[in-house]
């Protein structure tokens, strides 16, 4: 009988989690970007193949959290290992481990679900170094009782078959949940709502990524070809509203010019994508702001 189950991505912030889900995938389902917590949602991505069937879902990176929305994140991290068949811990093979992967490794523990480990941005490490790869490998084993300790690179595609080995081996036996050619679960909207934000941060770099949201407030079909879609991006500070916009619109425009090709990739049409900015004082302490910006979050 065939694989299918379940497998919780688990790592602190900025391992490269999402790189690394799309590249399991082989497609876009969940944004990366150099700033720490940019997944704030469960993403689901699935992999299909003859055998074996695997829903990889994308947590928000485990860290200290300062604000109710960084509280809701961690939960839901926390409750995806809880959920799943197997966890895929996500490690930076080029830098030390830190207490939030120390914390990973214990909330691991804590699940008592089969794992592996993923030592990931392995191409980092020049060939020199690579005690240090073998060092950092034997630290992970430490952290939890981990079935192997795969080193990849999320960005080149290296270890990436060995690690889907793995995986599928943990995975119990079962039907597929999901149709062969699908990718994710996640609808259009949520999508398109992602990729707008990941232009904003990618645009205004560590200035003002934490606070940005976006919410779609029309999605409409006008033709055949042609997807019309307005969206609000929300930030807690008047300043961050003008950096957004910038001067004479540049940022604006440059920051729908580069969403508007990803979405239209993804929708296969043409899109007219009409975007503004919003202040929204201290909207990651406002439940009601959460909710309705990411209704993932109840």
């Amino acid at each position: 009988m065939a694989r299918s189950g379940f497998v919780a991505l688990a790592g602190r912030s900025n391992v490269g989690k999402s790189a690394l889900l799309n590249r399991l995938v082989g497609a876009k389902v969940a944004i990366t970007a150099a700033a720490p917590q940019t997944t704030r949602t469960r993403v689901q991505g699935v992999l299909t193949r003859p055998d074996a069937q695997i829903i990889f879902i994308d947590t928000p990176g485990i860290h200290d959290p300062r604000h109710r929305l960084g509280e809701r994140m961690v939960a839901q991290a926390r409750e995806a290992l809880k959920d799943a068949d197997v966890i895929l811990a996500v490690f930076d093979a080029s830098v030390p481990l830190t207490e939030e992967d120390r914390l990973t490794g214990s909330l691991i523990r804590q699940a008592g679900k089969p794992a592996v480990a993923a030592l990931n941005k392995i191409d980092k490490i020049d060939r020199v170094n690579r005690d240090e790869a073998e060092a950092r490998r034997r630290e992970v084993r430490d952290l939890a009782p981990f079935s192997s300790v795969v080193p990849v690179s999320a960005t080149r595609g290296g270890g990436i078959d060995g690690l889907i080995e793995a995986l599928v081996a943990l995975v119990p036996e079962g039907p597929q949940y999901f149709p062969p050619d699908m990718v994710t679960d996640q609808p259009e909207q949520f999508l398109v709502r992602e990729f707008i934000r990941e232009q904003a941060i990618a645009l205004t770099r560590e200035e003002l990524p934490h606070s940005v949201a976006v919410e779609i407030e029309e999605f409409e079909e006008r033709s055949a070809d042609l997807v019309y879609i307005r969206a609000t991006i929300h930030v807690e500070r008047e300043s961050h509203k003008k950096m957004l916009i910038g001067r004479g619109g540049r940022m604006l425009k440059e920051i729908g010019r580069r969403a508007r090709a990803e979405i239209e990739a993804l929708l296969g049409r043409r899109v007219y994508l009409d975007l503004w900015v919003k202040t929204s004082k201290d909207w990651r302490e406002r439940d009601e702001m959460i909710r309705a910006f990411y209704p993932e979050h109840r």
